[in-house]
């Protein structure tokens, strides 16, 4: 079985974590959090759920921020996700099946990303990212805005779906 580390950044997300957290939690092995600035009790909630917190000083560059979580992970694999992604019960079923059986020679997962769903569940709105990948290959984030996760080699096509949960609509 792979070992796997969640990384995410965050900022004033108290009212999403817990729900993206509870989804995941028991799926990785280590939970590292990049704390951008945040004024709210997202620090106490990450508190509850891991001691890898880390301040980041906002630089108006996304991929700076994620490049830096990744930096501190531990683990195989890094699984990214933002504080209002979770895992649905199938789709951590499937996660929890694919981190057993994945073969170490799989470079990068890509995944749906399911951006909104209809009233019975059904996503009307999906695109495809890389959402698990080998640490070792220190794949690295470009992009200040808008950033891309640059990966190669051999890329696993699955049929997990990160569902995003937003609540606020800015």
């Amino acid at each position: 079985m792979i070992t796997v580390s969640l990384c995410m950044i965050v900022k004033n997300e108290e009212d999403t974590l817990r729900k993206c957290f509870d989804s995941v939690a028991e799926l990785v092995d280590e939970i590292i959090i990049v704390d951008t600035g945040s004024t709210d009790k997202t620090k106490e909630i990450i508190g509850q759920y891991t001691n890898l917190i880390f301040d980041f000083n906002w630089i108006d560059d996304f991929a700076d921020a994620r490049n830096f979580s990744f930096s501190h992970a531990k683990m195989e694999y890094i699984l990214w996700l933002d504080a209002d992604d979770v895992l649905l019960e199938v789709d951590g079923n499937k996660f929890k099946n694919l981190i057993e059986t994945m073969e170490t020679s799989i470079d990068s997962v890509s995944m749906h990303y399911n951006l909104e769903l209809d009233s019975s569940g059904n996503a009307i709105s999906s695109l495809r990212r890389n959402r698990l990948i080998k640490r070792q290959n220190n794949f690295q984030w470009h992009g200040a805005v808008h950033e891309y996760l640059e990966v190669s080699g051999n890329i696993l096509q699955s049929d997990i779906a990160i569902t995003h949960c937003s609540v606020h609509h800015d």
